[in-house]
């Protein structure tokens, strides 16, 4: 009895051996398969003010997208929150799909919620110190409709004239 429980023993070592090697080249194969790719390059193309108050007011927002991959980018929605001068300004989402084609670019606008009392105090100060234009950072995730992906991070800065009231991007 005592080699049967051996034999048994070693038995389930190995199988266990070849699950587990089997598993790590399921996973490296699929990780070959899946899709890579780049961050999208965000822009704040143009800002245009819906309505509010003084406590929160509603920005229709269009932003350029840039895909630098190869394959076209299947965007189910986008979440983003915006920064002037280093001070949080305006945050919001879009569920609304689209298609950034490889290598290409689109705009599309998102609404987005703001409080303007911020945004007001940081203009002025910048207006006082005599700038022809203000920071601003834009910071969030791009939902995706691929396999093995379901958002993408992104980070761009840039700077709004205010003098031509016009967003230049790095």
């Amino acid at each position: 009895m005592v080699p049967r429980v051996r034999l048994q023993r070693r038995w389930r070592r190995v199988a266990g051996g070849i699950a587990t090697a089997g598993a790590v080249v399921v996973l490296g194969a699929c990780s070959m398969f899946a899709p890579k790719f780049e961050r999208p390059n965000l822009s704040v193309a143009n800002i245009q003010m819906l309505d509010g108050n003084f406590f929160q007011q509603n920005f229709l927002v269009r932003l350029k997208i840039q895909n630098p991959n190869n394959r076209e980018l299947p965007v189910d929605g986008l979440s983003a929150d915006l920064k002037i001068a280093g001070e949080p300004f305006a945050s919001g989402v879009s569920s609304r799909a689209f298609v950034v084609p490889a290598f290409g670019e689109t705009e599309f606008e998102m609404t987005v919620s703001a409080n303007m009392a911020v945004g007001l105090l940081k203009l002025l100060a910048k207006n006082q110190d005599q700038r022809d234009s203000i920071d601003y950072e834009l910071n969030g995730k791009v939902s995706i409709d691929l396999p093995f992906m379901r958002s993408i991070p992104f980070h761009q800065n840039g700077a709004y004239s205010l003098k031509g009231k016009s967003f230049t991007g790095s």
